[in-house]
């Protein structure tokens, strides 16, 4: 063999061996989350419910060739902390952030989201937003590459209005008390917004401290003397546990219709007064016809799903469900084009359908209203109680048009 041959051989074999040995792009996740500090335990929930969906989806072949790889960045709860995250995930070449702690550090990564596509055309990202609720995140900040993956104020309130009727557990008379930020203020408006649908007065309304009140009993004063017959609140954390103990201990009796009932911890602290309570949420074990998926959540993590894990998981489901859709051969990753096949997928929840309202990317999905009773299938904080479905109301009965100030840009458009 001639030298020429000899190199153009061990050329053609260099060039082979790069060609087996290259990779595909993979797609990134980077989940940037309350992993430290006083949401940690919320955090936790929902990265453990991503890598369940992650798993899922690497199980079924990856994507593009390649497994899917999940970065974590811990926001340690701040906005500003958030951000950081956010410009690392960008270096890091990240093509989905997750999130899911706060709206208030929903609110700062959706305009960080916006601001990084304007500047880096071709190089865009996605937000998945698993619980940042604020309206204006689908109202004035909402964006195309923004998607909700939770309920709103208006979707729990209404579930809530509509099951506690047909019980005959909500009254004539209402009284709401919230936290003085805009998810405290959306679920009052909300309650006011279902005055007339629901037959019932609003007797009362305050707006307090968020996480700040270590006495809830000047409050509690307030709603006996309105005398209602259901207490709404959004409250989470102490703020719901010490204003409930605060009723508890003067004795009031009224129905709570909750947002954050099911919140680790606050069955066990509330104890007996928890009980005849009401929530309305994304998901309840006890509400899943065959209870295959908390049995599958628990056969692979060691605990069922609870608080915010069955949503997420949801949202990872309709994730795998778009690029299901999508083959881009192993070549760059297009981030618009996953976009794109997500607003146009629907995942098929244990509850019933979810789907992405084109408009404004909100995601139309069932609602689960539950009351807390002793004796339940699935018992929460190591107690005897727990929740029981009452209903679980479709997507189309429990969504509300698209806000006006919702102008969104399309991408070419």
């Amino acid at each position: 063999m001639t030298k020429f041959a000899l190199g153009a051989a061990m050329a053609l074999g260099a060039g082979t061996l790069g060609a087996a040995t290259s990779q595909a792009e993979p797609l990134k996740i980077g989940i940037i989350e309350s992993l430290s500090g006083s949401q940690t335990s919320t955090g936790r929930l929902y990265a453990r419910a991503v890598k369940y969906g992650v798993d899922r989806i690497n199980a079924a072949g990856g994507f593009n060739g390649e497994p899917v790889q999940v970065t974590e960045y811990d926001n340690a709860g701040g906005a500003s902390e958030a951000a950081d995250k956010f410009r690392q995930a960008v270096a890091d070449g990240v093509n989905i952030i997750i999130q899911g702690a706060s709206s208030a550090i929903a609110g700062q990564l959706t305009e960080d989201v916006r601001k990084h596509n304007l500047r880096n055309p071709g190089k865009e990202m996605i937000f998945m937003n698993l619980g940042g609720e604020a309206m204006e995140l689908t109202g004035d900040k909402c964006q195309f590459y923004h998607f909700r993956f939770t309920t709103t104020a208006p979707m729990r309130i209404t579930a809530l209005v509509n099951a506690m009727k047909k019980s005959d557990a909500l009254g004539s008379k209402a009284y709401a008390i919230n936290q003085n930020y805009s998810w405290g203020k959306d679920v009052q408006a909300a309650v006011e917004a279902a005055a007339s649908e629901g037959g019932y007065e609003v007797v009362g309304e305050v707006l307090h401290d968020v996480n700040k009140i270590q006495d809830f009993a000047p409050f509690v004063a307030r709603i006996k003397s309105a005398e209602p017959d259901t207490v709404f609140t959004g409250n989470w954390s102490n703020d719901l546990l010490l204003l409930m103990k605060a009723t508890g201990d003067a004795g009031l009796d009224v129905t709570f219709a909750t947002t954050f009932l099911d919140q680790p911890g606050n069955i066990a602290n509330a104890g007996q007064t928890a009980l005849g309570h009401y929530i309305a949420n994304n998901y309840d074990n006890a509400a899943t016809p065959t209870y295959e998926f908390p049995e599958a959540y628990k056969a692979a993590t060691g605990a069922y799903p609870i608080f915010v894990e069955g949503h997420s998981t949801f949202a990872l489901g309709q994730l795998q469900e778009a690029l299901s859709t999508l083959d881009f051969k192993g070549g760059d990753i297009n981030v618009t084009d996953i976009a794109l096949a997500l607003e146009n997928s629907v995942y098929q929840s244990p509850l019933g359908p979810i789907s992405v309202r084109k408009e404004d990317h909100q995601t139309i999905r069932p609602v689960v209203v539950s009351k807390v009773v002793k004796g339940a299938k699935y018992p929460a904080d190591g107690t005897d109680m727990g929740f029981e479905t009452v209903e679980v109301i479709p997507g189309e009965k429990a969504i509300y048009p698209v806000q006006d100030s919702c102008q969104m840009k399309r991408p070419n458009a």
